[in-house]
Parts: C-alpha cells; sequence; structure tokens
C-alpha cells in the first residue's frame, strides 16, 4: 500500500487538495490504531537524539501511533490533526491534539525541537509545509518525514487490484498498477528533500531508510487494508467485494503472507539563520 500517489498514475486531484480523502481515515479511527504498523524504533530514537530537545509536534497525527512512540522516548508532544474524530479517538489516548491542517494551525508563539508527520506529508500543500515547520522549529530543531512502503507479494497485490478495479471503476486508485518499485517512493522523498532546500532555513537534508518485515494472517491483513487511503470512502458493499478476494488469495497462500516493509524519512535541521538562495 503507496504512501505516495505514483507519478505515472497521478491523482486527478494534488493529494494535498484531496480533503475528502485526507481526512476519511477516521471513518473507524479505533481500526486504524490497531491495525496500522508502528514505526522502527531505531528511527525515533535517531530522530530524539538528532533534536536539540523534548518539545514535538506530530503533523497529522492521526490516532497517534508515532506520537506515543516519541512519549514513550520522553518526548512532550501536541499533535495537530484535521480530522477531529481521529482528534477525539487520540485525546482519549493522553495526547494533547489541536483540530487543523497544517497550513491552517497557529502556533501562537509556541516553538518545537522537532517537527514530524508520520504518514501524512503527502496531505500537506508541498509548497507551504517547510516553510512553517521551520517557522515553529527552534533553531537546530529537526524536521522528520517519514512513512512505510508496502508492498504485499504479487499472489496478494493483484487480485486486490483486480477486485478494486471490478468494484469501484470510478475511484482514482482503481487505475494505479498493483505493485509499484522501491525507487517511486525514493523519488517522491527526494522531492520532499528538495522542498526544503528551497526554503533556505534548513541544512542540507538526509534520507533514511530502515528495512523490516512482519508476517500477517489473513484476519490481520483484512483489519488493515480497510484503513487505507483508497478503500475509506468505499461503500460496505465494495469493500465487502474487495476484502473477499483478498482473503481467498491470502487463504490459497496457506492463510498468512510476508510483508516486507521499507520505512523512508527525508530529515533536516532547522539552521540557526537564514541562507535563502539570492533571486
Amino acid at each position: 500500500m503507496p504512501t505516495l500517489p505514483s507519478p505515472e498514475q497521478p491523482e486527478p486531484t494534488p493529494p494535498h487538495q484531496a480533503r475528502e480523502t485526507a481526512e476519511s481515515f477516521g471513518v473507524d479511527a479505533r481500526r486504524y490504531d490497531r491495525a496500522r504498523p508502528s514505526y522502527p524504533d531505531d528511527l525515533v530514537a535517531r530522530v530524539v537524539a538528532g533534536s536539540p530537545g523534548p518539545d514535538v509536534l506530530d503533523v497529522g497525527c492521526g490516532t497517534g501511533i508515532a506520537a506515543r512512540q516519541f512519549q514513550a522516548a520522553g518526548c512532550a508532544v501536541l499533535g495537530v490533526e484535521p480530522d477531529a474524530r481521529m482528534a477525539d479517538f487520540t485525546r482519549a489516548r493522553g495526547l494533547p491534539v489541536e483540530v487543523a491542517t497544517f497550513e491552517a494551525w497557529e502556533p501562537a508563539g509556541r516553538a518545537f525541537d522537532a517537527v514530524i508527520a508520520a504518514q501524512s506529508w503527502h496531505w500537506v500543500d508541498p509548497a507551504t509545509g517547510a516553510l512553517k515547520a521551520a517557522r515553529v522549529l527552534r533553531p537546530k530543531g529537526r524536521l522528520a518525514v517519514f512513512g512505510h512502503v508496502f508492498e504485499p507479494p504479487p499472489e496478494v497485490a493483484e487480485p486486490f487490484a483486480a477486485a478494486h478495479r471490478r468494484v469501484a471503476p470510478d475511484s482514482p486508485f482503481s487505475g494505479q498498477p498493483a505493485r509499484r518499485p522501491l525507487e517511486t517512493y525514493l523519488a517522491g522523498y527526494a522531492r520532499i528533500a528538495d522542498r526544503i532546500r528551497e526554503t533556505g532555513r534548513f541544512g542540507e537534508p538526509e534520507q533514511w531508510r530502515f528495512d523490516w518485515q512482519r508476517s500477517y494472517t489473513r484476519d490481520q491483513w483484512l483489519e488493515l487494508l480497510p484503513t487505507t487511503g483508497g478503500l475509506t470512502r468505499l461503500r460496505p458493499d465494495q469493500l465487502a467485494g474487495i476484502l473477499d478476494a483478498v482473503g481467498h488469495a491470502i487463504d490459497a497462500l496457506g492463510g498468512r503472507f510476508t510483508m516486507h516493509y521499507t520505512t523512508l524519512a527525508t530529515t533536516a535541521v532547522r539552521a540557526d539563520t537564514d541562507h535563502r538562495p539570492a533571486h
């Protein structure tokens, strides 16, 4: 399941403008929190160690999956989340959250040692996101944008794509290929680095990569699948048709499969002074 739209099959609307999809994940916040994977501990530790202090702003915090990991590492985390249903769930788990898009959110003079965006930066306007992050970061504060690339094996991905095309032919996700090369996502994170450079307010961005794997049973994968962006807005009958096809595919593999994950990050440190290129 991709974290970024494929450049070969772009969505009709840029992701940050597709607000109905961006704010659809709260349709079942409890399932989302239960099914979605957490982030590599090494990534969290590296961000914390490379930040000047413990104050973290989590952009598009969702149900607080990443935020709770940063809290466990000793950070004080504030979430910003446009979906009020997600925000309510996250507050109930002990994380302060303010409901807004990052672009519209008002920092009210507050500053942070790190700004993180876990699986959410593609919903932020790329023209303004990095600049706003720079404004709310303390000098030498760290911006860290990260997310998972997780594609099921072909035996699962192909039936999923075929079922999606069959039951939801008008969905913008139906025209996308079943699987996409990792290079597609590496290129996406490189574009994020370009946007960060353009602000003139950060040091040279770094690209981090973490490879890991996880085994899924049929039930575990069918629990996660409805939380992905291509499915959150489908009718119940459409969703049931897709889950039935994918369930049969996993049954044919013996009822489980191994997912190979790559977690990518683009990260940069806020400069002490601005270094905007001359025009």
